[in-house]
């Protein structure tokens, strides 16, 4: 069984793909058109905020929220041990500094706790990230901003429609930064990402920002990027859009569907806050014989991926933050421990059971 399908052969799907091809191809608009346009207020609405704007990827996104902050040389930026690299490659690459804290070690997200430990004279942001699709503690987050004068940018790169007390992810943080990578919950057929927020002077940056530092063409107020999200990736994503809700509530009920069939499996299966709604995107489980576990399952046809095996402080790219084995001992232990089953929203009962099945006969 294959972990991962885009399923961009279903045949409504395709012709929906095929018909938003066709309208880009027939309106002679490629980038920052009408199509990123109506999918910027059409994602801004789904997220219950003001303002997106549409980039070039989601790791662009972070940087450019961090750039329109003002976030640079001298600042630090404080973030989860346990994240996908790019979190920290945003802020090593607008030269702030990282400053790692631990996760909490049943959701894998921020630990309030420890961001409120770790808030010192230079302090300027806090970067939460809702991993899996199960958003952070964003209540505390954002109080303890409050409490300290600090900026809150969400890394919602897999928390497409993620809540947090029934508030969409892109409406709380100061500023969210999404990925549309092909293989996220909301997905272009490209690279793709956007900044949503609700500040009208911060997403006016982003856009100068992400259009070679110009607000008018030829005109450079500062020194830009170009990143700028293309007519057809909106147009895809447009259609993929409307069909987030339907897919993730597919997704929910497939997890449900394993938590249960796994209760006396030798995993342990994800948890779901009170105060969250997860979406999902990967399905991790843990157990202390991971590697044994996941050469089980490819025995049986069961594909299965590791999100993500090096803790980011042991990466080569951060050594010179001076980080060791045993700096961050929960990042170390989710790394030893976490497996990804698959999980998608045309994944079968049959395919489910026959998931089930080989967990449950890991001795």
């Amino acid at each position: 069984m294959k972990f991962l399908d885009l399923g961009l052969d279903e045949p409504l799907l395709r012709g929906e793909l095929d018909a938003a091809y066709a309208r880009v191809m027939d309106s002679g608009w490629v980038i920052l058109g009408p199509e990123v346009e109506a999918f910027e207020s059409e994602f801004a609405a789904y997220c219950g905020a003001q303002h997106c704007a549409g980039v070039g990827n989601g790791l662009d996104a972070m940087v450019l929220a961090l750039r329109a902050a003002g976030v640079g040389a001298g600042d630090e930026v404080i973030v989860p041990s346990h994240t996908f690299a790019a979190t920290w490659v945003a802020v090593a690459s607008v030269g702030a500094t990282i400053r790692p804290v631990e996760v909490d070690p049943s959701t894998y997200t921020l630990d309030p706790a420890a961001v409120a430990a770790a808030i010192g004279p230079r302090t300027r942001v806090i970067l939460p990230v809702s991993l899996y699709g199960h958003p952070a503690d964003m209540g505390r987050i954002m109080a303890l901003a409050d409490r300290h004068g600090l900026f809150v940018l969400e890394d919602a790169a897999q928390g497409h429609g993620s809540e947090f007390q029934a508030r969409r992810a892109g409406s709380i943080a100061h500023a969210t930064a999404f990925s549309f990578y092909p293989t996220k919950n909301l997905g272009a057929i490209g690279d793709a990402g956007a900044v949503v927020c609700n500040d009208a002077a911060l997403d006016a940056k982003v856009r100068m920002l992400r259009n070679y530092g110009a607000r008018t063409k030829y005109e450079h107020e500062v020194v830009g990027y170009n990143s700028r999200l293309d007519e057809l990736q909106a147009a895809f994503l447009r259609v993929q859009l409307k069909r987030l809700d339907s897919s993730t509530e597919a997704r929910r009920a497939l997890a449900r569907t394993y938590s249960a069939s796994l209760a006396g499996a030798p995993v342990v299966t994800p948890s779901e806050a009170s105060w969250a709604r997860h979406v999902y995107h990967l399905y991790v489980v843990r157990s202390p014989r991971r590697d044994d576990l996941r050469s089980h399952l490819q025995s049986r046809q069961v594909e299965t991926l590791i999100h993500y095996p090096t803790p980011c402080h042991l990466q080569p790219a951060f050594a010179t933050l001076g980080y060791g084995p045993g700096s961050f001992p929960i990042a170390e232990q989710l790394a030893q421990d976490v497996l990804s089953l698959p999980l998608r929203p045309a994944l079968g009962a049959d395919a489910i059971d026959h998931v089930v099945e080989a967990v449950s006969r890991f001795v």
